[in-house]
């Protein structure tokens, strides 16, 4: 059965205000978790991290970091994933992120400040290059 919330939804139109784009800047670190995603039939984690950007007063979440791999630079996920001693797999976006910070654990994160650039879609990123 349907609510009558989501029936209101169905005769909803199309809003005349562009979605706020945040302009990329240097920002704070405030929160960090592991968050369950599934892509096709499986459940993979990603880092996301609860950021203070100075244009905004709620926090907003990055989960996306931009560096450079050999001379090309790349965008991905910052996916959580193990090497075979259970410690965070070196060379993945989220090692690169956690050297780039010189962190040694996700945890130690927070309170970290660090620059975002927009990535292809326009979605802000860390950037670590």
């Amino acid at each position: 059965m349907e609510t009558q919330e989501k029936l209101d939804k169905l005769e909803k139109g199309i809003g005349t205000k562009e979605a706020e784009i945040l302009k990329p800047a240097k920002v704070k670190i405030e929160k960090v978790s592991l968050v369950e995603v599934k892509i096709g039939n499986q459940l993979r984690e990603k880092l996301v991290c609860s950021v203070k950007h100075p244009d905004r007063e709620e926090l907003i979440e990055i989960s996306k970091v931009k560096y450079q791999r050999k001379d090309k630079l790349k965008t991905s996920g910052l996916w959580y994933k193990e090497d075979e001693d259970g410690l965070i797999q070196k060379g993945t976006a989220l090692a690169e992120l956690l050297t780039f910070t010189n962190s040694p654990n996700i945890k130690s994160l927070i309170g970290k400040e660090i620059d975002t650039v927009a990535d292809e879609e326009g979605y802000l990123c860390f950037k670590i290059y």
